[in-house]
């Protein structure tokens, strides 16, 4: 009624208990995500735009278009989360902004170097 010890089906070659993920090996490690190349902020085409879609009617400015890492996007959205007074996170490379700020941010990257227009109505 007992386990059995040496139930090589429940062990790998270490003898350690096999661990389930749902994901797989598609999991992305940070030496992964490190891998995406910095370009200067002159070289990237950003678009600012309004959405309302999934957000229960709440507006949020999203960033898209950067190709840089996942470190730089987020010294970025505290800069400007801070400069909005906002909340904000980082989602699929994108940086979102809580509140309709399209021309404020437009402002803010375009000081920053970055070439930066707005999309949408």
């Amino acid at each position: 009624m007992g386990r059995s010890k040496n139930n090589s089906s429940n062990m790998n070659a270490k003898g350690d208990r096999v661990v389930y993920s749902e994901f797989g090996n598609n999991a992305t490690s940070p030496a992964t995500e490190r891998a995406v190349p910095n370009l200067p902020p002159n070289q990237q085409n950003l678009k600012v735009q309004a959405s309302r879609k999934g957000r229960k009617g709440k507006t949020v400015t999203i960033i898209s278009g950067f190709q840089s890492n996942q470190e730089v996007l987020t010294t970025l959205l505290k800069q400007l989360k801070n400069q909005c007074g906002a909340g904000g996170t980082v989602k699929d490379n994108e940086i979102e902004i809580q509140g309709e700020h399209k021309q404020k941010l437009l402002e803010i990257l375009t000081k920053l170097g970055y070439k930066a227009k707005i999309s949408g109505g």
